[in-house]
């Protein structure tokens, strides 16, 4: 029986890392996830998830040929393979990832932050299939957004191109992990959400589910809850996201003039809450030349885990090279 060529893909986040292993249709053979925060050493954690991933693949009863190691972590370098400077993990420094992969599994590895995997991800396997010009915006704990201009992921002279989430949108406004204040993540992101509606309770007196609920008890999931039932400062919350959502997104297309923006992660998930008021303000913030050209979609692989899949498209791009 033939082999099916595949990939290993890895999204390796603060608290967890997934991966899964991926052939060149997106088809997932395995899939699963591990801690990240049990190891303080890059070289241990990778020893033993280079024994799980084993485990895994033999649990399966198939037999594949393993192409390749596509990894997406945060400020992953694609020039270098090094993570550098990680705030949310606990390996600190210049870590040689890439390096320490390739040793540990014995095949090719290539390293990105998890922004331009998923934007790969959308690429290859979801809804930017034809496209060559697109913008991909991950809302999770933070903001991250990768940028891919004539068919290829741009990746700046030195490899952190596509930060978008640290662009200052309020000067000493709110403060940021990056050090900065006023960064559009700390407005934009699941956190960003929360410390607004908390803002907004300290303003208005209007009834709210949210005020006998803690900052650490409030989840994304829970605001859109209560948008849905008609909870005023869910409502306010996420179209003041959405505001200032739509405004960096207009000045995002003055640079780039794509012609899709995907939206991903937790607070996509929201769907109209968030897509409404972010399109109004981006509509509104356009240059003439650009209003009612630009689509504003939803991740075609919404249902799918998006981190793993682009990884592993990751290191399917590099090998077609």
């Amino acid at each position: 029986m033939t082999q099916p060529d595949v990939v290993i893909g890895i999204d390796i986040g603060g608290t967890f890392t997934k991966y899964g292993i991926v052939d060149r249709l997106g088809n997932m053979y395995v899939e699963d996830s591990v801690s990240t925060e049990a190891y303080e050493k890059a070289e241990d954690f990778i020893a033993f998830l280079y024994r799980k991933i084993t485990e895994d693949i033999n649990k399966t009863g198939k037999a594949f040929n393993l192409k390749g190691v596509g990894i997406g972590a945060p400020n992953g370098n694609y020039y270098t393979g090094k993570i550098e400077f990680a705030p949310n993990l606990k390996w600190k420094g210049v870590v040689e990832l890439a390096k320490i992969v390739n040793g540990q599994f014995g095949i090719p590895a290539v390293l990105t932050n998890d922004a331009n995997a998923a934007a790969l991800g959308e690429m290859i396997f979801g809804d930017a299939r034809n496209m060559k010009d697109f913008v991909m915006i991950t809302l999770g704990t933070g903001l991250g957004s990768g940028i891919v201009a004539n068919g290829n992921l741009i990746y700046g002279h030195d490899g952190f191109a596509g930060e978008l989430g640290h662009v200052v949108v309020t000067v000493g406004g709110r403060q940021c992990a990056c050090s900065k204040r006023g960064c559009l993540e700390t407005y934009v992101s699941a956190n960003g959400i929360k410390r607004t509606v908390f803002k907004l309770l300290g303003e208005e007196i209007v009834p709210s589910r949210f005020r006998d609920v803690t900052f650490n008890e409030l989840e994304p999931k829970d605001i859109t809850r209560a948008a849905e039932e008609g909870d005023p400062i869910a409502i306010r919350a996420y179209e003041y996201t959405g505001e200032l959502l739509g405004r960096s997104l207009a000045n995002t297309v003055a640079h780039t003039s794509p012609e899709a923006i995907f939206l991903f992660g937790g607070l996509a998930l929201a769907g109209k809450w968030i897509f409404e008021p972010t399109k109004k303000a981006m509509e509104e913030n356009l240059l003439p030349i650009f209003r009612n050209k630009i689509k504003l979609l939803p991740s075609g692989l919404l249902d799918k885990n998006i981190a793993v899949m682009g990884s592993a498209a990751l290191m399917w791009k590099e090998l077609e090279k």
